[in-house]
Order: C-alpha cells, then sequence, then structure tokens
C-alpha cells in the first residue's frame, strides 16, 4: 500500500514539474494565457498530491490500533462496545 502512495504521488508531482517546465520553455512561446493556464494547473497538483498519498485505503486498520494509553484504550472501547484482551 505505501509502494502505491509513493508511485502516485511520484507521478502527481512528476505530471507537475513537467507542466511547470514545459509551459514556460515551449507553451509561452505560443500562447502565453494557455502557459498560465497551465501553471495553474500545476500549482494545484502538490495539494492534490499530498492528499492522495495520504488517504487510507480500505485495508488500512488505523483506527483499531491501540494508543499507548491505557485509560484512553479503555474508554475508547467502551464507546466503541467491544472488549480488548
Amino acid at each position: 500500500m505505501y509502494a502505491r502512495r509513493r508511485r502516485n504521488r511520484f507521478l502527481m508531482m512528476g505530471g507537475c514539474v513537467v507542466l511547470f517546465v514545459s509551459a514556460w520553455a515551449v507553451v509561452r512561446l505560443w500562447s502565453m494565457p494557455v502557459a498560465i493556464g497551465m501553471c495553474v494547473v500545476a500549482m494545484v497538483i502538490p495539494p492534490v498530491a499530498a492528499m492522495v498519498a495520504n488517504r487510507r485505503g480500505p485495508d488500512d486498520r488505523w483506527w483499531d490500533d491501540p494508543s499507548g494509553d491505557p485509560k484512553s484504550d479503555e474508554w475508547w472501547d467502551e464507546l466503541d462496545g467491544r472488549k480488548r484482551r
């Protein structure tokens, strides 16, 4: 699951770099508004890449992990209606 997250983030950030570099190296020679639009799209990609990379998958059971504080774990188990062994 972590390899998939890293790969997705790498691809998105690579696309961001390609958009930015191609916008100012090539596209600006033909159309400045298109180059600016490409940079705006490239500007939005890093936050989206961070959200995608940090998204939990259905197989990630992070909510079941104990916090390490026995009193807190006991309280949460009581709220969830289950007993921890």
